[in-house]
């Protein structure tokens, strides 16, 4: 436990810190508190708040009441969406070899928007921009995963669920002008709030989509 300490608090954005405080109903715990005094009590000074169990509800209500109380989280998983990418001879394994229309994909590819534990601010956006497989492609499917590991690679590892969807109509590009038509997909994240908000853009046509996916108890 104290070589834990040593290592969450060697972190680079956690530098100089010099107060830790214990809270939540479990800081109740006399043995809880003994541990971290023992781990973190030279290293700085550890404050346990008057109400201690009630420490989260209250910080709750202040959030409720002014969102702006809460400038940064720390993201508890790893999010990202499944895409197909083009297959590698030698680096893809041939399990995921899908082919459509004579290209070569690799399916389940795990594109990553942000990694368990990453600092996000509040309103901070994560853009991404993705091509439909095929030129007439009339749906997107945007399917949103999430883990508790940060070495993902693709949407079927261990410890990978889908935590969301989104689903976008895509316009006929015969319709638009040529300079329209080029394809492009555009997906944020938004994150910071206790949701994550997750929009899909057909950027030919500006129509869009939007899901949100809860960013506390996922």
């Amino acid at each position: 436990f104290l070589s834990f300490a040593e290592n969450l608090l060697s972190k680079p954005e956690v530098t100089g810190v010099k107060f830790l405080f214990l809270v939540g109903g479990f800081a109740e715990s006399p043995i809880l508190q003994q541990a971290i005094q023992r781990a973190f009590g030279n290293l700085c000074r550890i404050i346990i708040p008057q109400d201690v169990g009630l420490t989260i509800l209250k910080g709750a209500v202040l959030f409720g009441l002014d969102p702006t109380i809460v400038r940064v989280r720390r993201s508890p998983l790893t999010y990202g969406v499944g895409v197909l990418n083009k297959f590698v001879e030698g680096k893809h394994p041939k399990d995921k070899l899908l082919v459509k229309e004579g290209t070569h994909w690799c399916s389940d590819i795990f594109d990553r928007f942000v990694s368990v534990d990453q600092s996000v601010a509040l309103g901070e956006v994560v853009l991404r921009s993705y091509t439909p497989a095929r030129q007439g492609q009339r749906k997107i499917i945007i399917n949103i995963y999430c883990s508790g590991l940060d070495d993902v690679v693709y949407i079927s590892d261990p410890e990978v669920r889908k935590c969301g969807t989104v689903s976008l109509e895509l316009c006929d590009t015969d319709k638009l002008s040529p300079r329209r038509r080029r394809r492009e997909i555009r997906t944020t994240m938004q994150f910071g709030d206790t949701e994550i908000r997750v929009t899909a853009v057909d950027m030919a046509s500006s129509q869009s989509v939007r899901a949100s996916i809860d960013f506390l108890s996922n």
